[in-house]
């Protein structure tokens, strides 16, 4: 039973078929819109068409960009040789923030996962090897520090190993700020893993 308008009820049912939108979540969004001035919403509704018809995937890493090539694959200030594999495109952006990565990506769409249906058929695996030339210097794995980040790291470096190209893994630890008796064991042990050789004090 409806105690809604058909339009409400529509814009409800739309609303929690995205992730992480319950339906009171999806309520409280209708009813926050329907008191918001009408151009506002005109316009996130025009942001909206404007998602899924200007953006598109980069022929070469498969960012996310309005542009073939992205900015970053087109730029030719950057280290091409040096190629980041991350899981999402999001990914790219968190280590953009950090202003210390001058080389490429290639996004994978995701990170091996046999219980969901996701092998390596399911990722752009075999678009990243079409990537690696003699020239390569480096392949830096930037996969999360889960179960399936870990086994599409460990199956990605399998994969390159016979290639001869360098191949790393992002360090995993402490965030900077937190004190070691709030950490985890699983963190604490990767950051010991990670250790590196301090110089001097």
């Amino acid at each position: 039973m409806h105690y809604f308008s058909d339009s409400v009820e529509r814009a409800i049912e739309e609303l929690v078929k995205l992730p992480g939108i319950g339906r009171k979540s999806a309520q409280r969004l209708v009813f926050y819109l329907l008191r918001t001035p009408k151009e506002k919403v005109y316009h996130l509704s025009q942001a909206l068409r404007e998602l899924k018809d200007k953006v598109i995937y980069c022929s070469i890493c498969f960012n996310i960009t309005e542009t073939d090539p992205c900015a970053i694959c087109a730029n030719k200030n950057r280290d091409h040789d040096l190629i980041c594999v991350v899981e999402e495109a999001n990914d790219i952006l968190a280590l953009e923030k950090t202003g210390s990565y001058r080389g490429v990506y290639h996004v994978l769409g995701g990170a091996l996962s046999p219980l969901d249906g996701i092998g390596p058929d399911e990722l752009r695996i075999k678009e990243l090897l079409k990537r690696l030339m003699a020239t390569t210097k480096e392949i830096i794995i930037a996969t999360n520090p889960n179960a399936e980040g870990e086994a599409t790291a460990l199956y990605l470096s399998k994969l390159i190993h016979p290639l001869n190209i360098k191949i790393t893994r992002i360090a995993r630890g402490l965030p900077v700020g937190t004190e070691l008796e709030f950490a985890d064991e699983i963190t604490l042990s990767q950051a010991l893993e990670g250790r590196v050789t301090v110089d001097s004090f």
